[in-house]
């Protein structure tokens, strides 16, 4: 994996940062100019099951670390062009679903200032651009794409497991910091399993015509 970060690293660093702010500025332009007044998603039994926590913000914001990880250990520039294929990709389409279908979390009967975690992100994110959820969308198609390369170089399977729970972790916090619902939850979900399954299928592709 040592090697792997080695490659072409200053590319990595100087993509992914620019892959992330160029991200954020859309996501945000979205929001705050949606052309219909957005729809507030449902609440289900799950919703209110878990509880808020402030330390979730730990594993909500982690995943922009986490991200970070898939082209940062991509071996070549093969695999680090499929990488932002794939995220620009998934990007892509939560975006046209934020602007023709605007979305926002309930108002939750939440008292912030309890959570000063909490209450620092509701003041930065609004709630809007809620279904599907990018944030988990993200958090599983990085699963995925780092246990293929956990497989390749053969890495323990406690690392394998690691990384399963920690896209599992960063799920949870998705709910516990009322920044989405299930059904965003859902949607993420089925968004990424759409995206890495189209990517397997061009991997393929690729290997058989070679």
């Amino acid at each position: 994996m040592g090697r792997r970060i080695a490659t072409h690293w200053v590319a990595k660093m100087i993509g992914t940062t620019a892959g992330i702010t160029g991200f954020f500025a859309l996501y945000f332009w979205v929001m705050h100019n949606p052309p219909t007044p957005p729809t507030v998603m449902p609440l289900t039994a799950l919703d209110h099951w878990v509880d808020v926590s402030d330390e979730a913000m730990l594993l909500y914001g982690s995943l922009w670390l986490y991200i970070s990880l898939p082209p940062a250990f991509a071996k070549d520039w093969a695999e680090l062009r499929a990488c932002a294929r794939d995220a620009a990709l998934m990007a892509g389409m939560g975006l046209v679903v934020f602007w023709f279908f605007p979305t926002t979390v309930p108002a939750f009967a939440v008292d912030w200032a309890q959570y000063p975690s909490l209450m620092f992100l509701k003041n930065a994110d609004a709630g809007g651009n809620a279904f599907p959820s990018l944030h988990v969308a993200f958090a599983v198609l990085t699963a995925v794409l780092l246990q293929r390369q956990l497989r390749e170089v053969r890495a323990p399977a406690w690392v394998r497991v690691l990384n399963v729970l920690w896209a599992l972790g960063i799920v949870y916090s998705t709910l516990a910091t009322r920044q989405h619902v299930l059904l965003d939850v859902l949607g993420g979900t089925l968004l990424a399993a759409v995206v890495s399954r189209a990517g397997t299928a061009r991997a393929r592709l690729a290997w058989n015509e070679a």
